[in-house]
């Protein structure tokens, strides 16, 4: 892949000054060097057929670390060390201690959704003139890849170290007619974490029939850590000026519907920032219940072309603690979701209660119900050809 400009963050505006081109290589690691090693696994649980599953442990110098279950390819953690020497790192991905809460379900907490994320109209589609009818686990629609995707399989997990980067490449195989879905397709994520404490997800998949895919990876995130609560006052930079409005169902309505001056606006050049409270606020649930409020629509990154290229996608930050993340993609948009489903249910890591609203999801993808607009980016896949999906999280502390 081709070398670009690494770019230093100040502030979510000047996040987005410059090019939108951004380094695909690893950043150096500040401060002494001391001997890393390739991801370790503990026991993380059993599923209720018996299969027992591993927690991988991704972890550099510094205090950066991350958690990833071969259940769902989920990642569970995400340990931001602290500013100030000898402090406490901070983990800012929700999720729980144990494989068995997830098991028993949960709203795709850190998991890789798929074969297709996000919805599909009335779960059906055509190609070639062979109609799929896939199943409808979302009202009328299908979502995240139905009622056992991805995030449902249990991954076969490899451990690697290289470049002073260690990294965990899990892969799953869907077969053919596997919730509707035509074709066998063999899927692969690699979770890397580099010395600068970057977070790496490449996603791939192949297929012996044609067939569609759009992979993403769902976790909620709060930089303010998974204990904080509302996200309201996070600040978020959307490197967007359209999104595209939804239906009753969640369906794009085929509008791309200007960000400036609405409660979707996050633009990066806003001043002062956006917040999520503000845009959660301007977006209140419907009296009835059957709208829960807030943001949960797909934004069109700016300047993108199918060139594999990497582009901001969004900067999330606590301006409490001056946390960061920023998330970079090859990818022609980003789901912004506010956790509006959230209901005080479930309780997460260190006995936490995730209320409506307890973290925000970034999926960079392709647009929502694609297969039924042919002018927008495909999520066709036929044989001889390889789906990738590529993000960064880069974080300050």
């Amino acid at each position: 892949m081709s070398r670009f400009a690494v770019v230093t963050l100040f502030g979510l505006a000047g996040a987005f000054l410059g090019a939108p081109a951004i380094s695909a290589e690893p950043q150096a690691a500040q401060g002494k060097q001391t001997t890393m090693h390739a991801p370790v696994s503990t026991s993380f649980g059993t599923l209720p057929d018996g299969r027992t599953v591993n927690l991988w442990t991704l972890e550099v110098p510094g205090g950066w670390k991350a958690t990833v279950s071969e259940y769902g390819a989920i990642l569970t953690s995400f340990h931001v060390p602290a500013k100030d020497a000898g402090g406490a790192p901070v983990d800012v991905v929700l999720g729980f201690d144990s494989v068995e809460p997830y098991a028993k379900g949960h709203p795709y907490f850190g998991a890789i959704c798929g074969r297709v994320s996000n919805r599909i109209a009335k779960g059906t589609f055509e190609i070639d003139g062979k109609v799929s009818q896939l199943a409808t686990n979302n009202g009328a629609n299908h979502l995240h890849g139905g009622n056992i995707g991805f995030d449902k399989h249990l991954w076969k997990a490899v451990p690697h170290f290289g470049g002073n980067c260690p990294s965990l490449e899990l892969s799953t195989e869907s077969p053919d007619g596997e919730e509707g879905y035509p074709g066998k397709l063999s899927a692969k994520v690699v979770y890397t974490l580099t010395p600068a404490g970057e977070l790496l997800v490449d996603m791939s998949a192949t297929t012996d029939a044609p067939t569609v895919v759009n992979m993403v990876h769902h976790s909620y995130w709060n930089m303010a850590g998974q204990t904080s609560g509302d996200i309201g006052p996070l600040e978020l930079a959307v490197n967007a000026d359209t999104y595209l409005p939804v239906d009753d169902g969640g369906i794009p309505t085929g509008e791309f519907a200007k960000v400036a001056g609405t409660p979707y606006d996050f633009l990066p050049e806003r001043k002062p920032a956006g917040t999520l409270a503000a845009a959660i606020d301007a977006l209140p649930a419907s009296a009835d219940g059957t709208n829960p409020g807030g943001v949960d629509h797909n934004y069109c990154i700016r300047g993108w072309k199918n060139d594999g290229v990497l582009r901001r996608a969004a900067v999330l930050r606590d301006p409490a603690s001056g946390r960061q993340l920023e998330v970079l993609s090859d990818q022609p948009g980003v789901q912004v979701y506010s956790g509006n489903y959230l209901d005080g249910t479930l309780t997460g890591k260190g006995n936490t209660l995730y209320r409506k609203h307890s973290g925000i999801c970034l999926e960079t993808q392709k647009f929502p119900d694609s297969i039924h607009h042919a002018d927008w980016p495909s999520t066709r896949l036929d044989p001889g050809q390889t789906y990738r999906h590529r993000m960064i999280h880069r974080f300050t502390k």
